[in-house]
């Protein structure tokens, strides 16, 4: 019911912060989910390392987040594989704003190094040093490691919402280095819109799911920005459409507190079915 195009594309991210809920609650809400019809559409349950060892660990799928100093992450990983957690990935910031990437993406790398069957995502920010950094992510890559970037997109600051022909000349730095990627932050609908609170506009994920697509097809960095900037979903329907039961190019997937609502807007966008055959 939900078509390959989607498959795995949203985590569930209840649990991050500012997180209303608990370890307990939010396990349950995430075995709801994967007993639904839009299963698919799920990938991981999001569990920030800084809550383990508060609660009893789940028993389940999850992705960890490295909200830790990066030095205790390997014992928190081992911790929880022993309690029956299977960890699926981990994602990592590697730097600040303004600070060289390169010494983290090294920690990273012998992180993945040592846990060979845990896909590793290198959080790097999308400022000095980016491009360099991704090179290093390449080579980890090509040296046999399980590693990718990951990208914030929003924030609490304008200047942390890339602009799009930003963001497409960086999915297009990942096309041609053949790294995947993920995202975070700022991915609140399926288009590209402006928060009449904050006055800050968002990324929409189909934008960026398209952009990807057309990236993938070896478009030039006006097009996938073009894909990017649309703030209307008509150019972006058809696109999803024809291609819908292809896998995902180049985009993994992003986390949402609340995973029913990129569903209700797929569903309204007649691209996922609603459940029914």
């Amino acid at each position: 019911m939900v078509p390959p195009l989607y498959a795995g594309l949203v985590d569930d991210a209840s649990l991050l912060p500012p997180s209303p809920i608990g370890l307990a609650d939010a396990v349950l809400k995430f075995h709801e989910h994967t007993a639904s019809w839009y299963s698919d559409l799920l990938g991981a349950l999001l569990l920030p390392a800084s809550i383990v060892g508060a609660e009893p660990a789940p028993r389940l799928s999850a992705g960890l987040i490295g909200d830790v100093p990066a030095a205790v992450l390997p014992a928190i990983v081992d911790k929880l594989t022993a309690a029956g957690v299977a960890i699926g990935h981990v994602e990592a910031a590697v730097a600040r704003r303004g600070e060289d990437p390169q010494p983290g993406i090294a920690a990273l790398g012998s992180f993945a190094a040592a846990h060979p069957g845990l896909r590793v995502y290198a959080e790097i920010p999308l400022s000095w040093g980016l491009l360099a950094a991704l090179d290093s992510v390449a080579e980890a890559r090509d040296a046999g490691l399980s590693i990718a970037p990951k990208f914030r997109v929003g924030g609490l600051a304008a200047e942390l919402f890339p602009t799009p022909v930003e963001l497409a000349a960086v999915i297009c730095a990942c096309r041609d280095r053949g790294l995947s990627f993920r995202l975070a932050a700022g991915l609140r609908h399926a288009t590209r819109h402006t928060d009449p609170e904050t006055g800050f506009t968002h990324h929409g994920f189909l934008n960026i799911l398209i952009a990807s697509v057309l990236a993938a097809e070896g478009g030039e960095v006006a097009e996938v920005a073009e894909a990017l900037a649309a703030t209307h979903p008509v150019p972006l329907v058809e696109p999803a459409r024809v291609r819908r039961d292809d896998p995902r190019p180049l985009f993994t997937g992003f986390g949402a507190a609340n995973v029913v609502e990129p569903l209700t807007e797929l569903v309204r966008l007649g691209l996922v079915n609603g459940g029914y055959e």
